[in-house]
């Protein structure tokens, strides 16, 4: 598939085998999600130092709220254990693209870059329908990279959604 330029993402500078320790941390977070009948999603806030600040899977369902999505739950985390909201300098890495609500939230926590394992064709907001992160009309922008452990994170989806489906 050829790409096409002005779809493009860009990585803030991470090295690979750092950016791919904390997607399978993200992973992990999803399989957890999966375990408890949610759609496993997993996200990890880093800080500029490079470790784990929060960590999270969806939680929409076992909550009954909308909102507990898993980039969602831990930007709050990062912002309590930062003692701020504004998360600046830190990386938001989830495994699969976030929606327009994740995205948003991620511009107003300023964080650094997202980084995302598998696109979401039908309600991706970074790359794939919409680029909320990198739209110069808003008051802050965040580096996108895509496609880490793309493969894996996608097989959890999908993995997921079968089983659901037989049963």
């Amino acid at each position: 598939m050829k790409k096409d330029p002005s779809r493009s993402v860009r990585s803030f500078g991470a090295a690979e085998p750092e950016r791919d320790a904390w997607m399978r941390a993200a992973l992990r977070e999803a399989e957890k999600g999966a375990v408890a009948g949610e759609i496993p999603v997993g996200a990890v806030v880093i800080s500029p130092e490079g470790k784990i600040l929060a960590r999270a899977h969806n939680r929409s369902v076992t909550a009954n709220d909308p909102t507990a999505h898993a980039e969602i739950l831990a930007l709050r985390g990062a912002a309590r254990k930062a003692g701020n909201y504004r998360l600046t300098g830190c990386r938001l890495v989830v495994t699969l693209e976030p929606c327009p609500m994740c995205a948003g939230a991620a511009v107003v926590a300023r964080v650094a870059e997202i980084i995302y394992g598998t696109p979401d064709p039908k309600g991706g907001a970074v790359s794939t329908l919409y680029r909320i992160a990198s739209d110069p009309r808003l008051n802050h922008r965040a580096a996108v990279t895509s496609g880490v452990l793309a493969e894996e994170c996608a097989a959890l989806l999908t993995s997921f959604f079968r089983s659901r489906r037989k049963g």
